[in-house]
């Protein structure tokens, strides 16, 4: 029933629904760490006790590590144009989802979370807007903001902050897609260096799936957008688009279309929506690998691509090999925090990969190639493979015990 006919103003117009019921005030809150159940410890916490700590922060403002929540707490920031499967919707609908993504931090890393949805799409504004908020936080979390502007985003706050900045929507989806991969590519025997694989989608997944499975070691991966294969030989790439380009199809003479790029393929990845067509699916190598990503309708649907392959995985929760990022954001924010990092580098992030495909172990197989977001080893073992990986990486603030 719409607002308008609701007939009680004081009953929020959806009750009854158990998702409007669970979202009524909101999924989050802010609680007291502190008792404050008299003067003493008010004094204490306040005034005139707060002055000396404020002091000290402005004399050592390296202080504030140890007298503030700030080296726990990340800015989950939105401008609302890329929200989920459901597009530009704003920011003022984006906010439950970054509520959400808060709530995710806080269960599964233990990372305190302020969701901040900005009410201007321009990336002058954007940057500035977060930059001058970032000494409130130890860590800026981009999310559900439209490609390709948030590769320019994300790339000069990482220049300009000495805290970690992480766009979830790229490397997040990167990290947990090459935990999966790795552990089915061990499951069907093929070396990362033979594996020919085929990303669909170049915005922001795809284009981070593309790096981290090149850090990783694979190098035979055709990109393909709505055009066709990314390679040099078009006229209609963004810089983005070029430098993937470049370093992908271009090595291997690849070109054409999806169908054409898919024919012998071991792997398929899909982070773009759409359909393919099963008779393409089934040009593929045997013992493929398929990624149907995007939500709620993979692109190949999980009972066709089990026809055609070994493996299949997908974003959505009621499949086995659920693609979820949250089995890495929580971690590896919790990891860059512990160390009190000032970025989050690659070797962060395969490290985390690393660490989820361990976990597996010897249960490896068709379905669990990737452990569950509810196994509480998740988030402890990310954590402490971005520690290290933070420490190898020199980032780190906080020396090896």
């Amino acid at each position: 029933m719409p607002a308008s006919e609701n007939a009680n103003p004081t009953e929020h117009p959806y009750k009854g629904d158990p998702v409007f019921d669970l979202h009524v005030g909101g999924k989050m809150g802010i609680h007291s760490a502190v008792p404050l159940a008299g003067a003493d410890e008010l004094s204490l916490a306040y005034t005139p006790g707060v002055a000396r700590v404020c002091e000290s922060i402005a004399e050592h403002p390296e202080m504030t590590r140890h007298y503030t929540w700030v080296p726990n707490t990340v800015a989950v920031v939105s401008d609302g144009t890329a929200v989920l499967g459901l597009g530009d919707i704003g920011p003022a609908a984006a906010m439950p989802v970054m509520e959400g993504k808060a709530v995710l931090f806080k269960q599964f890393g233990n990372v305190d979370a302020i969701p901040i949805c900005l009410a201007t799409t321009d990336v002058e504004e954007i940057i500035e807007t977060v930059a001058r908020l970032a000494p409130s936080f130890g860590g800026i979390n981009l999310e559900d903001i439209s490609a390709p502007r948030c590769f320019e985003i994300e790339q000069r706050l990482k220049d300009r902050l000495d805290i970690p900045v992480f766009h979830d929507d790229q490397h997040g989806t990167a990290v947990v897609a090459l935990a999966a991969l790795k552990n089915a590519l061990r499951l069907t025997g093929r070396p990362a260096e033979n594996t020919r694989v085929v990303i669909s989608g170049a915005g922001a997944a795809g284009v981070a799936v593309t790096r981290i499975m090149l850090e990783a070691g694979i190098r035979d991966i055709a990109v393909v957008d709505r055009q066709g294969v990314l390679n040099s030989e078009r006229s209609d790439l963004t810089q983005v688009k070029r430098d993937l380009a470049r370093d992908t199809a271009d090595n291997f003479g690849r070109s054409g279309s999806l169908a054409d790029a898919m024919k012998g393929a071991d792997v398929y990845i899909g982070v773009s929506g759409g359909n393919v067509e099963e008779e393409i699916v089934a040009s593929m190598a045997d013992d493929a690998i398929i990624f149907g990503l995007a939500n709620p309708t993979p692109e190949v649907h999980p009972d066709i691509a089990h026809r055609h392959a070994r493996v299949v995985a997908t974003g959505r929760s009621d499949y086995p090999n659920q693609i979820n990022n949250v089995l890495a954001f929580p971690g590896i924010f919790r990891g860059a925090f512990d160390v009190h990092a000032t970025a989050i580098t690659e070797g962060m992030k395969l490290a985390a990969a690393e660490a989820l495909a361990a976990l597996v172990g010897d249960e490896l197989s068709e379905d669990l190639i990737i452990p569950s977001p509810f196994d509480p080893r998740v988030g402890p073992a990310v954590a402490a493979a971005v520690s290290a990986a933070a420490r190898r990486d020199g980032v780190a603030r906080v020396p090896a015990p």
